[in-house]
């Protein structure tokens, strides 16, 4: 726990002008963001008498190392380089709006030939209208369907929609009179996209006119005893209204407006939006937060107002925002808010009429938001650190292990031996910080062992120092290191590949994290970067799967190493036992142990990610053939040598006047490829499953690429239930 006085600025040094502060900590994670009229004033209300502060906000300042600023030149700014940097380095004492799920949207592609409404999450795309967003996916569905009778937009997928202008047929909604079949002809572009529109414009609430003008119509076909199609358009106008019906209107003058309300206690707040658009309620939202600092009302708003518009531009900002609490100050919010639009905004608080009854409806629902919050997470703050608290007891550690990394070994039989690391803060799992690790039977420069085969210990051994290594020689690159070691921990070694996981079953895109300073991947390492490093933050526990042998490696590896300030500890399969250095009984804490709960949920993530990571690459291996062996050859040559020769035996034998005739193969990679084959032990037989024979390649109507390959004498089987 640092003291604030430790690294006090001094008063001269602190301009007063308006910007942005950030605190570090001593691994120089940026921790807090804030911004002030006058850095002056708002840094010294941090440096009182701990006493007289907020307890989280006095947890942040002792927590922090170092602070530091930046002036801008007006409040707007100072705004939106808050915003900015909050998004950017994450930082735990921030109020973050954490949003349980990705709200879906109505969306029509306008920017496409032929437009397609369809449902959309994530973030907007250029050309794309957007409606919403809906609490539901099928609420959009419901309301698509009734409208495609009046208004028959297309609704397929780009596969479908090309499959059907091949064909000359188009899909059921267009034999049903819901979609007007552009992809047969049936209309033209100009027409289609005129369609579209004024689908957008019925959802934008323009919806008067053009129900006059259908029951108009609808008049007129019945005085010329067209009476078919005077009932086709009465069903219209009913589908219509009965979608009108699912929004009533609740603000007079077809207002466009967002409502925010906020329920608060000392602990969290919730947040509850209402859009709405032409006076009908489009679209409902809300957030959950943890109060990491003391904050107000005004506050919470001004956060959420960042977090609801801080990417909006447009019309996707409204002409007016209802507010329960005014920022403070008010102006450089409106402005920003009036930048993002392009136009005024007017941010009030309703005072009567409609919009204050109806402001009254959103803070009931900010209100049952934060009550049943607190009912499915009830106690779960104190929970985890009480978790926290009974492992610090059990494994005789100095204070709670805030930070908990997890290994375990995953390999099928010997094969494919990888390695998994998964990250826990304050009892929640960060995936950012995942890695995972291909074992080579080396640390550093040194060959251990052939890295092949069933050694749990070895591998545990390797891991650990391969990740260790690395956050020594980023301490001496920020010269926190200075006792250096004799294992020359800054050499630059393959620590395995690293992973950001954007799922929990998608590891993402993969980076290499063995690049020396001189690299271009360093330059995020520097000590400026206040986003977390991705070896240089060490745990306060290392936890491996596993009994008293891998326990003993990971701590020999530690020593190995010199670091004897990160605690230790295994869980076992079979019996839950927690494993210790250097003990000969296990620490055996109670199945209704908290502490315990939160070990498995670690080693559980840990196995997860390790196995997954071992199936792909066995996936990968047993797809592979001899052209991979080609350096450069991409998918996109492999098929079109494979399409061009037909199957892989007609390639084996072609030579390298043929090769080259294949559009974008030269000279030499038709050598390579011709030496690839002559290196490659010739492909086992292809077997017929059903009568026993043994099938020439052309036969079997597959290649060596292809992950459709028959069975082959000799192939190894698939043993998935005996991967570890």
């Amino acid at each position: 726990m640092a003291d604030p006085s430790s690294y006090r600025p001094k008063p001269g040094q602190i301009p007063d002008s308006p910007g942005v502060y950030r605190f570090r900590d001593e691994h120089r994670r940026v921790i807090y963001v804030g911004k002030a009229k006058s850095l002056r004033q708002r840094l010294a209300n941090y440096f009182q008498d701990l006493a007289g502060l907020h307890p989280r906000t006095r947890t942040m300042v002792t927590t922090a190392a170092s602070v530091e600023w930046t002036v801008v030149s007006t409040e707007v700014e100072a705004l939106q380089l808050e915003y900015s940097w909050i998004k950017e380095y994450d930082p735990r004492f921030n109020v973050k709006y954490r949003d349980d799920k990705s709200y879906p949207y109505l969306a029509v592609t306008m920017n496409e030939e032929f437009p397609r409404v369809q449902v959309m999450r994530g973030h907007k795309k250029k050309g794309v209208r957007y409606f919403g967003p809906y609490a539901h996916a099928w609420a959009i569905r419901d309301t698509v369907d009734l409208l495609l009778r009046v208004f028959p937009v297309r609704t397929c997928s780009a596969g479908v929609f090309k499959n059907a202008s091949r064909t000359g047929r188009p899909c059921l909604l267009g034999y049903i009179g819901k979609c007007s079949a552009p992809c047969v002809g049936r209309i033209s572009p100009d027409d289609h996209w005129e369609l579209a529109d004024e689908f957008c414009d019925f959802m934008t609430g323009r919806t008067g006119t053009y129900l006059r003008r259908l029951e108009k119509q609808m008049t007129e076909a019945a005085e010329e005893m067209e009476y078919e199609r005077a009932a086709r358009l009465r069903d219209d106008i009913g589908a219509l209204k009965k979608a009108m019906e699912k929004n009533a209107v609740v603000l007079a003058d077809a207002t466009d407006a967002d409502l925010i309300a906020v329920a608060e206690d000392e602990l969290e707040a919730a947040v509850q939006i209402f859009h709405v658009r032409g006076g009908r309620v489009r679209g409902q939202r809300g957030w959950v937060t943890d109060k990491v600092e003391e904050i107000t009302t005004g506050a919470l708003v001004e956060h959420a107002l960042q977090q609801l518009y801080g990417e909006e531009t447009g019309d996707a900002v409204p002409k007016e925002v209802l507010v329960p609490a005014l920022p403070d100050p008010l102006e450089p919010v409106q402005e920003w808010l009036t930048a993002r639009r392009g136009s005024n905004v007017s941010l009030r608080i309703p005072q009567r009429g409609d919009k204050r009854a109806l402001m009254e409806t959103v803070e009931r629902n900010a209100q049952q938001s934060l009550v049943l919050h607190k009912t499915k997470r009830a106690s779960d703050l104190t929970t985890r650190s009480r978790a926290l608290e009974e492992i610090a007891e059990a494994l005789d550690l100095d204070s709670a292990p805030l930070r908990i990394e997890c290994y375990d070994i995953s390999h099928l039989q010997g094969d494919d031996v990888v390695a998994s690391m998964v990250v826990f803060e304050d009892g929640l799992a960060r995936k950012s910080e995942y890695r995972r690790f291909e074992i080579k039977g080396r640390v550093g420069d040194t060959q251990v062992w052939h890295g092949e085969g069933q050694d749990d210990v070895r591998s545990m051994h390797e891991v650990i120092s391969r990740r260790f290594r690395r956050y020594l020689a980023d301490k001496e690159r920020t010269g926190e290191w200075v006792d250096g070691n004799p294992d020359n921990p800054g050499t630059s070694e393959n620590p395995g590949t690293s992973e950001n996981p954007g799922t929990s079953e998608n590891p993402g895109t993969s980076e290499n994290p063995d690049a020396t300073a001189d690299a271009p991947i360093a330059s995020s390492l520097t000590e400026d970067d206040g986003r977390p490093k991705r070896f240089a933050y060490p745990p306060q526990l290392v936890v491996v799967d596993g009994g008293q042998p891998q326990v003993a490696a990971a701590k020999r590896a530690l020593d190995e190493l010199g670091i004897d300030d990160i605690a230790v500890c295994g869980l076992a399969k079979r019996l839950e036992e927690v494993w210790l250095p250097g003990d000969d009984d296990p620490v055996v804490l109670p199945r209704t142990s908290e502490g315990l709960y939160l070990l498995q949920r670690v080693r559980d993530e840990a196995h997860r990610f390790a196995i997954t990571y071992q199936r792909t690459k066995r996936a990968k291996r047993f797809r592979a053939g001899p052209l991979d062996d080609v350096p450069g050859l991409g998918d996109a040559r492999k098929q079109a040598l494979v399409k061009h020769f037909g199957s892989m035996k007609r390639l084996r034998s072609a030579t390298i006047d043929q090769i080259c005739e294949v559009p974008g193969i030269g000279r030499k990679t038709a050598e390579t490829i011709l030496a690839a084959f002559a290196s490659a032990a010739p492909p086992a037989p292809a077997v017929n499953t059903a009568t026993g024979e043994i099938m020439d390649e052309e036969e079997s109507g597959t290649t060596s690429d292809s992950p459709g390959e028959p069975v082959a004498a000799g192939a190894p089987e698939d043993r998935r239930g005996q991967e570890t």
